[in-house]
């Protein structure tokens, strides 16, 4: 599709561009006739004042020989050509290059569309069978009883739960897309660490996990509701990749004209093979999957990711096998005035 995008765009470039230059050309040439049928007539008036002055000589002194104007002509004419034929050939390789840098972003773009749709269909299939493979299960037992049939909606409760999640998580990065999703104003860090904490201390508590926190107050620019939800998708990512009784570190600090955050576990660390694609839509581990099990469908860190971007921060990770992970965010302490 896009290949043949790319010629049709690379035909338009070369039909404005030989529009514009064979229109040039004809410009050149209609000025250069008018000054060549001008100096043929101032010719032929100078032959004929000679003419009458030396009357009956056999030939004419060489400074009045007349000039092969239509030889001129035809020079000019192959002249044009050749510029425009060199102008056809240039162009044509330019807008052939400049066609694929136009369409690359949009053929990402659909790219990316295409990912994410099928992945987004691939997660989305798994509740959707259990609940259809558990309930035509159920419907030809004609020994089913009450217990059995509310077991059965419960766990069918939990599939749909697991639905409702992935669909608020693809809304959701639906919405971060659009302009004016994000509201930027003045803010107090320390109210945003507090609110994460408190939104992350029940699953916590479960597995017996400290999390230390800074307490003093750090103003910046921001949106609070989508940097609460960045810091509570990294530590609920340390809480459940953690053990029972491990702890969890957040730190903040302002650098300059930046604010440092880092969040540190003491998890089961990320392999090196999956530290390029932990910001992926629904991408995760096979480790996660194997050694344990860990709720989820790989969307949280590519949505904090994202908030970063649009804070204009950046984010490193640092892992070690069966030691933890450490994840460093920038953010600058004052936006971009247009979109505050």
């Amino acid at each position: 599709m896009f290949h043949n995008a790319r010629f049709k765009l690379t035909a338009w470039y070369l039909t404005i561009i030989m529009s514009v230059s064979l229109l040039f050309s004809a410009f050149i040439y209609k000025g250069a006739d008018a000054e060549l049928s001008r100096i043929e007539r101032r010719q032929q008036i100078r032959v004929e004042r000679f003419r009458a002055q030396f009357f009956g000589l056999p030939d004419f002194p060489e400074m009045f020989a007349p000039v092969s104007v239509d030889e001129i002509r035809e020079r000019l004419l192959v002249a044009l050509g050749i510029i425009n034929g060199g102008i056809l050939v240039l162009a044509g390789g330019a807008g052939f290059f400049l066609a694929g840098r136009t369409l690359r972003p949009i053929e990402e773009m659909v790219q990316e569309q295409n990912r994410f749709i099928a992945d987004a269909s691939h997660e989305l299939r798994t509740p959707l069978t259990s609940i259809k493979t558990q309930t035509e299960v159920s419907l030809r037992d004609k020994k089913l009883t009450l217990t059995q049939a509310k077991s059965l909606l419960v766990s069918n409760l939990e599939e749909v739960d697991n639905l409702q999640s992935i669909s608020d998580r693809l809304l959701e990065l639906a919405q971060i897309e659009k302009p004016n999703y994000f509201v930027f104003a003045p803010l107090d860090f320390k109210s945003v660490v507090r609110e994460a904490v408190a939104k992350i201390k029940p699953l916590a508590k479960q597995k017996q996990i400290a999390i230390s926190y800074p307490h003093k107050s750090q103003m910046m620019d921001g949106d609070r509701i989508r940097l609460t939800e960045m810091l509570v998708i990294f530590l609920d990512n340390a809480v459940k990749y953690s053990q029972k009784k491990k702890s969890i570190n957040l730190s903040s600090k302002i650098t300059g004209q930046s604010l440092i955050v880092k969040v540190t576990d003491q998890g089961i660390g990320i392999d090196r093979q999956d530290l390029p694609h932990i910001f992926e839509r629904f991408y995760r581990s096979d480790k996660a999957r194997t050694n344990q099990y860990v709720s989820g469908y790989g969307l949280g860190l590519s949505i904090a990711k994202k908030i970063i971007d649009v804070h204009h921060g950046t984010i490193q990770v640092t892992t070690k096998k069966n030691q933890g992970s450490a994840f460093t965010i920038t953010l600058p302490l004052k936006q971009p005035r247009n979109i505050l």
